[in-house]
């Protein structure tokens, strides 16, 4: 399963850095293959594991907000692993070049 999601507090100012800070501590400690873009996380793994990171993310940031808003995507495709890597791969190949990262 590959997740990108967004944890945002809400009523703590213009600046979330800290939270997601905090939310990322989680995540590279989960010991699952992520990535950090400018807006969101990306994670990969079990279905389980992941679900409950991103739950563990959302209670952590929850500790310093009256409010929390979690936004989830979820692919999950039967069969198929390492696909962080792989679907920005796909597109390259068929582009003919490598994307920015």
């Amino acid at each position: 399963m590959v997740v990108i999601f967004e944890v945002i507090p809400i009523g703590t100012g213009t600046s979330i850095s800290d939270s997601v800070a905090e939310a990322v501590k989680l995540v590279a400690a989960s010991g699952l293959d992520y990535r950090l873009t400018a807006m969101g996380t990306i994670v990969e793994g079990d279905g389980d594991q992941v679900v409950d990171l991103v739950r563990a993310c959302h209670r952590k940031v929850m500790e310093k907000a009256d409010r929390v808003i979690t936004h989830i995507m979820i692919d999950d495709r039967k069969g198929y692993t390492a696909r962080i890597e792989g679907k920005v791969k796909s597109v390259e190949q068929k582009i003919g070049h490598p994307v920015k990262k």
